[in-house]
């Protein structure tokens, strides 16, 4: 399974945020679509980075409650790993586990095209387990 299955059935849909957006928009925006983390692309939707609930944490650690007007990308993860349609489920949980990070941008051609969290990669790969499961036992069945 790929992560072009994944985002099929979840959809492609980038909620993202410029550069220039502050700290307390982005906390805004992460509570009201439930969300972890959002990337950060440039006017042109090129990828710059990533900023999740634990850089917001970090920034207010460090800058109290001065990062609130600060601009999201003082914050931001530079350069993140990516992954493409094409990678598989298991090359995915292997980047993100290897990274320690839960959101993964999915980029073809340097465009973003979805993002994938770990929740994702999770329920996709339970989903081809019990599919394995199921042909298995139709096998001994049979």
């Amino acid at each position: 399974m790929t992560v072009a299955a994944i985002l099929k059935h979840k959809g492609n849909e980038v909620i993202s945020i410029l550069p220039e957006t502050s700290v307390a928009a982005l906390v805004r925006l992460l509570a009201d679509r439930r969300i972890g983390a959002v990337p950060v692309l440039d006017a042109m939707g090129q990828l710059l980075g990533i900023i999740s609930e634990r850089d917001v944490v970090t920034s207010l650690a460090a800058k109290g409650a001065e990062a609130l007007e600060m601009p999201s990308s003082a914050f931001m993860t530079r350069a993140p790993r990516t992954g493409t349609p094409s990678t598989t489920v298991e090359q995915a949980m292997e980047i993100m586990t290897t990274g320690r990070f839960r959101h993964l941008p999915i980029v073809t051609e340097n465009r973003m095209v979805g993002m994938i969290s770990i929740g994702d990669v999770v329920k996709a790969r339970i989903s081809q387990q019990t599919q394995e499961v199921e042909s298995l036992k139709a096998y001994v069945v049979a």
